[in-house]
Parts: C-alpha cells; structure tokens; sequence
C-alpha cells in the first residue's frame, strides 16, 4: 500500500515496484502463500522533533481516546525519542516531524537530512515544520549571551510530500490522515499534499489573496483557527493584528476559499 503511495507522492520507491513484482511471480508455492501476510505488515511510523515547544507530540501522545486504536493497531512506531528506545534511525514508511530546524544545529541538520533518505514519506507536523512558525523570530542561544540563529520550515531543505498545520495540529487531523495513508485514500490527502506545497503563513496573506481577491465569503474560519487571537472578525470580514501574529498559516490554510483556482476563475469571469 505503501509503495502506491510514494509513487503518487514521487517518491524513490518507483524503480523498485517491478522487482517485487518479479520475485513474487518466480518464488515457489510456499512464498507466494506468505505474501499476503508481508502485505497485510502495518506500516512503520517514525517521529521527529526538532526546533519547537512540542506541542504537536501532546497531540499525538496526550489524546488516547482518539489515537489509540490508530497507534497501537494501525501502525507501528519504530523512531521516536520520547516515544522509542532506539539511538539508530530505521526505515520508516512515514516520518512526522515536528518542528522547524535551525541550520546552526548541525546534529537536527543531519538528522533531518537522514529522515528523508530512510522515510518513504515525510510529513511536516506542526506549523513549526510547515511555515517557521514563532520560531521565524527566535534568535537562540541563552538569554544572557543572545545569539543570532536561522530557523527554516524543513521544506527548505528537504522534499515534503505532505502537511499538517496547527498549532498544535489537532488530534483529529493527526488520526484521520494517518487512517488515510493506511488506506492508501489520497483523495482524502489531498489538502495535506497541497498544503506541502503552501508558503503561505501570516495573516496578512489571508488579507492580500482572498480578501483583496473578492473571494472572502465571511466565514469566520480563519478567526476560528487561529492559536493567538491575532485573526479579528467584525461584520462579515476578518482582520489582522500583526503584533500578535505568529506566522503559523492556520488562518490560510484552514480558509476553504484559499485554494481556488484562481487563475481559472479570472479565465471563466473574463476579469
């Protein structure tokens, strides 16, 4: 399930697929008989947290009541160092990290880099990962010898196949998109694979592109989504207060008009 998963995602595991569809037709009766068996394996699940307050892992290790049927008898977690007792990274069919890296911590830097090698998918989990979140503007150091250092949402060094914003992401999202890849539904995933994609973290995005555009509908999402309250909303339309912004992007990608096709939409109207 996996395999048709990292090819709809680009993933390496291409060039592979015919050669195990080779061994499976030439082995004799005894190992085509266990094949269902290797295919029917939960898939192995790693965890990652680099530059962030963890609050996405209380997400995904705090809420049993939603997750645990998910992780004890959906999948298997292999990596993880609050939530595994192993030093050396595995092979892992999807890796979540969370949190953003910074480029003077050589340790996250290669830690990050090895994921994507060994991880079939990688998942940025947690606005941290997908946008810099509040770290955007932390400078590192102790606070008695402050020093300048450079946190990137990991999309800037590695290939993302796809996003869970939040901060933290809910419960929910982590349970559903994780049931999702089990079944292998990217229809379902979509959003999460767009959103990999999305750059698209301040409010004033929301602004520019939807609200400038004509396309707001007043829903209120955005004001919804929003960790901060920096996201206002008074008759009918949503405003920003950058001072409290933390540039997480819930408010853009949490606003059904923020992924219309814009482009095509001028091409239908003629504007």
């Amino acid at each position: 399930m996996f395999d048709k998963l990292k090819k709809a995602f680009g993933g390496s595991s291409e060039p592979e697929a015919p050669k195990v569809e080779e061994k499976v037709e030439a082995a004799p009766a005894e190992t085509k008989a266990e094949a269902p068996k290797a295919a029917s394996a939960k898939p192995r699940i790693g965890y990652i947290h680099l530059s962030g307050c963890t609050g996405d892992a209380m997400s995904l290790t705090e809420n049993y009541d939603i997750l645990s049927t998910v992780l004890t008898d959906m999948v298997d977690i292999v990596y993880g160092q609050t939530l595994v007792d192993l030093w050396e990274m595995p092979e892992m069919d999807l890796c979540l990290i969370e949190g953003s890296v910074c480029l003077q911590d050589e340790h996250s830097v290669h830690e990050l880099l090895e994921a994507r090698e060994k991880s079939g998918l990688i998942a940025a989990f947690g606005s941290c990962a997908v946008t810099g979140c509040f770290t955007t503007f932390a400078r590192g150091g102790q606070q008695a010898q402050p020093k300048h250092e450079s946190f990137l949402p990991i999309n800037a060094l590695v290939k993302v196949d796809l996003a869970l914003p939040g901060c933290p992401v809910a419960p929910e999202m982590i349970a559903k998109a994780v049931v999702a890849l089990c079944e292998g539904d990217l229809d379902y995933l979509k959003p999460a694979m767009d959103w990999a994609a999305c750059d698209k973290g301040c409010g004033c995005d929301v602004l520019t592109n939807v609200i400038r555009q004509g396309l707001c509908t007043g829903c209120g999402t955005c004001a919804l989504a929003c960790p901060t309250r920096a996201m206002g909303f008074s008759e009918g339309r949503p405003s920003c207060d950058r001072d409290r912004c933390i540039k997480c992007g819930s408010c853009y990608m949490m606003c059904p008009r923020s992924w219309l096709p814009e482009s095509r939409i001028k091409k239908e109207t003629g504007l």
